[in-house]
């Protein structure tokens, strides 16, 4: 095993291509991890489009794998060989991309995946999770997040209660982990926007009110107030897109004082991981919806055309092992 298949962006705003490449080693506190199953972001069609994040070509990009841990770095002591995993892709490292056969994982922001949970699902939970996360909880972080205390550690669990939040674009990926981390934080109400044939489960999932995503601003602040009198003192907008970019005027209007658009790139954090498998054995974090995509890495390429018309509460995954 010194090949395998990888999905190359050949170069800045150039074409997708798969191609052969060695398969990488891991070093101290890595993991060689087989890639079963690796979701789709917004930021990977971003990438070609708009030529951003990526100087080094051909690129391997994504940024979320699940699969089997095949060989381990020296002193990874929290894996062993043949453990499920899930783990972030690392943008601009092309042996840390999730777009082929094998890719490196570093030990401590890798996952467990628990027995009930498939390759498909657990491949949705590493950006978003770490997304939501990263803006909502990286406590004594000066710029990117809210800096509020993580649920996942101890006294964290329903430190916020009472607290309402405004969560735009609920539907989305990101949008998903905010709800179901802010849950846990126990903020409450938990409005969101969205398509409102979502709202059922949305709600599954945590979020009490659920707002029309095409309401104009003064719309939205009307319903919101409708809702709660108490200031809205965080806003996390899960989309960050032209079509629904909350503005300034709605937040002063919502008495928030503070905001986070969501990074394109985050690291999630050691503490989450050490924490996230039990999370998703207790259920209170769940995985996105999938839809799978046929034709290995090759379907990749459509999946990103079809992400970047828009998808609506579903995490495309490919497969790239089934690649040809």
């Amino acid at each position: 095993m010194s090949q395998q298949k990888v999905l190359y962006l050949q170069s800045k705003n150039g074409s997708f291509a798969v191609a052969s490449a060695p398969v990488p080693k891991p070093g101290p506190g890595e993991v060689l991890i087989k890639v079963q199953s690796t979701a789709l972001n917004p930021v990977d069609w971003k990438i070609q489009a708009f030529g951003i994040f990526v100087e080094k070509f051909p690129s391997i990009i994504g940024g979320d794998a699940a699969g089997v841990v095949v060989e381990v770095g020296e002193g990874v002591t929290n894996l062993k060989k043949g453990d499920r995993v899930f783990t972030n892709g690392v943008y601009g490292v092309n042996e840390h991309a999730t777009f082929q056969q094998y890719a490196l994982g570093y030990a401590d922001v890798t996952g467990k995946i628990p027995d009930d949970l498939s390759f498909d699902q657990a491949s949705t939970i590493p950006l978003g999770l770490a997304t939501a996360a990263t803006g909502l909880f990286n406590e004594g972080a000066e710029t990117g997040s809210v800096g509020l205390f993580p649920p996942w550690e101890n006294g964290g669990r329903a430190k916020y209660a009472g607290e309402p939040i405004l969560v735009i674009g609920g539907a989305s990926s990101v949008g998903q982990y905010v709800i179901q981390l802010t849950k846990l934080a126990g903020f409450g109400p938990i409005i969101t926007t969205a398509s409102l044939r979502n709202a059922g489960y949305l709600k599954g999932l945590g979020a009490t009110h659920i707002l029309d995503r095409n309401l104009p601003d003064a719309g939205l602040i009307a319903e919101v107030k409708k809702i709660t009198s108490a200031p809205i003192k965080v806003v996390f907008d899960a989309v960050s897109e032209p079509r629904r970019k909350i503005t300034r005027r709605t937040i002063s209007e919502l008495s928030n004082i503070r905001e986070h658009e969501r990074p394109e790139q985050p690291q999630g954090g050691a503490s989450l991981y050490s924490k996230v498998t039990v999370l998703l054995e207790e259920g209170v974090i769940k995985p996105n919806p999938v839809e799978v995509l046929p034709n290995g890495l090759e379907g990749i390429i459509a999946g990103l055309e079809k992400l970047k018309q828009g998808v609506s509460n579903v995490k495309l995954v490919g497969h790239p092992q089934e690649t040809v």
